[in-house]
């Protein structure tokens, strides 16, 4: 399947203005804490983590996420996530594993984003 990318998104000043900046913040982050991309991630999922260099990584995930959503127009998308138990496959409730919450979006706006993705797939294909 082919990825249905938003119109123009090579064009698109927010959008590469999101990914640019968390990207920087995000590099920026690891050199200073001497930690990859792993050992970043588990402190971002962790709902324990309440350094402000976190929570600005959290915040610059939102804006990015905004940002994608608002390229396809979808502006009544909301972009709040939360830490949630499970690993985004449609179990919020298990909880059963060590390390197993997710700071991510709410399984139903997860569905709602790959169903018009789904969607767009098939305008795209069909034209």
């Amino acid at each position: 399947m082919t990825f249905p990318f938003p119109d123009q998104w090579e064009d698109d000043v927010a959008l590469r203005k999101a990914g640019s900046e968390y990207h920087d913040f995000r590099a920026q982050l690891m050199v200073r804490n001497a930690e990859g991309l792993t050992a970043t991630y588990n402190r971002f999922h962790d709902p324990h983590e309440n350094d402000t260099e976190i929570q600005e990584l959290r915040r610059l995930h939102a804006a990015m996420d905004r940002a994608v959503l608002d390229a396809y127009g979808w502006t009544d998308i909301p972009v709040t996530c939360s830490f949630l138990a499970g690993r985004g496959r449609g179990n919020e409730a298990d909880s059963s594993q060590k390390g197993s919450y997710r700071y991510r979006w709410r399984d139903s706006v997860r569905d709602e984003v790959l169903a018009r993705l789904l969607e767009l797939n098939g305008q795209y294909a069909g034209e």
